[in-house]
């Protein structure tokens, strides 16, 4: 197995230099200065700008990291639908805690966000479900996620099968899929900045009310 060389890794080296972010010009309200840098990456032609890594922590504290969607974000948190009997999802039921971190190259900035899960409200998931595509829904409906399987043939099989059966009627979200919403406790903005001396600012929730510290890069 042929392994890069350090050379090769020294050659990626990238100047950041697309701006800054000073406490003069942050909004004191995190989520109001979150969507402000997610407007921003929604209006571009960055591909999948609603991407994030989603880590999650296991009764025994082993943890695991996976890409997901964000789907929406209200007063209390960040919206992202799974299935629940998914491994990402038996460990917010057992450790309702996660990190969630995305980042946009394109702009040279990420977001860190720590704090609790908790199911997301019932009407909300049935809202979303429906306003999915058709085969969207039934992928869901069919999926026993992240639960072995012998073979694609099976999956495909098992598509078409729910497929015809309900060829005629319109589908109701399972009980089994819906969604969580991360309520954050800490936010961190990150602005790339020439040198790897990046602005970082990091808000922390101080009971209904943020505070906010710069940190060292």
């Amino acid at each position: 197995m042929c392994m890069s060389n350090d050379e090769s890794f020294r050659a990626k080296r990238k100047e950041y230099r697309s701006g800054q972010l000073a406490e003069d010009v942050v909004d004191p309200d995190p989520f109001r200065q979150f969507k402000g840098w997610f407007d921003a990456v929604m209006s571009s032609e960055v591909e999948e700008p609603n991407a994030c890594a989603l880590a999650t922590c296991s009764r025994d504290a082993i943890p695991s990291v996976r890409m997901v969607l964000l789907k929406g974000i209200d007063s209390r948190g960040m919206i992202f639908f799974t299935n629940y009997g998914s491994a990402k999802a038996e460990q917010i039921e057992s450790n309702p805690r996660a990190a969630m971190v995305f980042y946009w190259a394109q702009f040279e900035r990420q977001v860190r966000i720590e704090g609790t899960v908790e199911r997301l409200e019932a009407p909300a998931s049935d809202t979303y479900f429906a306003s999915r595509p058709r085969d969207a829904q039934i992928g869901a409906s069919v999926s026993q996620q992240s639960k072995p399987v012998v073979s694609r043939a099976v999956i495909d099989e098992s598509v078409e099968r729910f497929t015809a059966e309900h060829s005629d009627q319109p589908l109701q979200r399972p009980t089994y899929w819906g969604g969580y919403r991360v309520v954050p406790c800490t936010f961190e903005f990150w602005q790339g900045r020439e040198n790897r001396l990046h602005d970082r600012l990091r808000y922390i929730k101080a009971g209904e009310s943020w505070t906010s510290q710069r940190l060292w890069p």
